[in-house]
């Protein structure tokens, strides 16, 4: 499913099902020694698709560990992200040199609970989500925004070791092309001499599932001049912004 808007250069790996605990590397089953067992599962059957994602990517497996803010940490030279959700668990890792981040986010495919939007949705983008649902009924537009949002943490976080908060960016969804735009509300990291000041993404419903994507292109994709369709970045000219001074937490998160 994820691979539909995955870019070139990436592998995945999703399943439905899950797995057992007993698949995992040691040091990935102490990490959920003392969880409860819908956990374990949980994490064990993404862990899984991790490991047959490396695979895809013609690495051996090893264990995907986690960081002190909960993020996956992948092998030496992959970038990747993890998603899970009722029904549906899911890996995407690339080379580093291809893609410098990834961000994929899986969600059931229904409204958000009453006042959750007004949290995560600026008062412009909940002005848009009310038309795009007055125009496109059939699509839960104040899910896909949570879940793009949630994609665009996730690429963010390896880039800054810095989280971003529901108000640091300002996304636009289209419903034709079925991509997101997201523009950045403070500072964002410089690469290869320009400052990021938007990414883009790609989206999909199917099965019941909303799917949201986001990828930062790493050197060797900018060197070869690969520029597909997104999820992507456009940086902007350098420019000299003060670095946030405080990280901010992303709440909602589900890519451990």
């Amino acid at each position: 499913m994820i691979e539909e808007i995955l870019p070139p250069g990436t592998v995945s790996a999703d399943t439905a099902g899950e797995h057992p605990p007993e698949l995992l590397f040691a040091g990935e089953r102490a990490l959920i020694r003392d969880a409860v067992e819908e956990r374990r599962r949980e994490f064990a059957t993404v862990r899984v698709c991790a490991h047959r994602a490396l695979a895809a990517l013609g690495r051996a497996a090893e264990p995907v560990l986690t960081g002190r803010r909960g993020e996956p940490l992948w092998p030496a030279g992959t970038v990747g992200s993890l998603t899970h959700c009722e029904g549906y668990r899911g890996a995407a890792l690339a080379s580093a040199d291809r893609w410098r981040s990834l961000g994929i986010d899986a969600e059931p495919h229904l409204p958000l609970p009453p006042g959750v939007t007004r949290g995560i949705a600026s008062a412009a983008e909940r002005e848009r989500l009310r038309e795009l649902a007055r125009r496109h009924p059939g699509t839960r537009w104040d899910r896909l925004l949570f879940s793009a949002k949630e994609s665009l943490f996730k690429a963010w976080s390896p880039l800054t070791r810095r989280a971003l908060d529901f108000d640091s960016a300002e996304l636009a969804l289209d419903p034709a092309a079925r991509t997101f735009t997201a523009r950045l509300r403070i500072p964002g990291p410089v690469l290869d001499g320009r400052a990021l000041t938007e990414l883009t993404g790609r989206w999909t419903v199917t099965d019941g599932l909303l799917l949201t994507a986001v990828a930062v292109r790493g050197p060797r994709t900018a060197a070869a001049g690969d520029r597909p369709a997104p999820p992507g970045d456009r940086p902007a000219p350098p420019q000299n912004r003060p670095a946030p001074s405080e990280p901010v937490r992303a709440p909602g998160q589900n890519g451990s």
